[in-house]
């Protein structure tokens, strides 16, 4: 359908707690599940980088995350548990702010429940990279962003600089 703006550091928007997607609403889904998309897609041309959008991000204040690494996935109204004790410490970036790096610490492993996009209730073991994206896009539709997760203040890096950032992932 079309790429759109995405809300930027700044935006109240981006600080709301978004409404869960209710099953009446699944067949006007398919719009904005394109838009979040093509704008995914567009965000990655540009950047290089994203895997993951959540529509907030987009002003769509919906509990909606659309992910692509090898194939799109839909997570409707995602939770997380299981949530591991260990955790790492990553750079990390958003499209909310895409000059940006912020050290915050995740969690290992979790576990995702969601339903699909035919209402199915589904569930993942994240873990790794996958598990920080997720834990990262949950926290858009919660109102958090990862500029509030920072380690502390030197957790802040400007993109340009990324090569030289210790991007040695330590775990704890």
């Amino acid at each position: 359908m079309a790429i759109r703006n995405v809300l930027l550091l700044g935006n109240p928007k981006l600080y709301q707690v978004s409404c869960s997607v209710r099953k009446q609403e699944l067949s006007r889904l398919a719009p904005l599940i394109r838009d979040l998309h093509d704008t995914l897609m567009g965000f990655k041309k540009r950047y290089g980088a994203g895997r993951a959008i959540a529509a907030p991000q987009i002003g769509v204040m919906k509990r909606l995350i659309y992910m692509f690494i090898d194939q799109p996935v839909v997570l409707l109204n995602p939770v997380l548990d299981r949530r591991s004790r260990r955790k790492r410490v990553v750079w990390d970036d958003c499209m909310c702010f895409p000059d940006l790096l912020v050290k915050v610490r995740r969690h290992q492993t979790c576990r995702i429940l969601f339903r699909d996009t035919d209402w199915n209730e589904r569930q993942i073991r994240l873990d790794g990279d996958v598990s920080e994206l997720l834990q990262h896009e949950c926290d858009h539709l919660d109102g958090i962003l990862a500029v509030s997760r920072a380690i502390d203040r030197h957790s802040f890096a400007l993109r340009s600089q990324e090569g030289r950032l210790d991007k040695k992932v330590t775990t704890g």
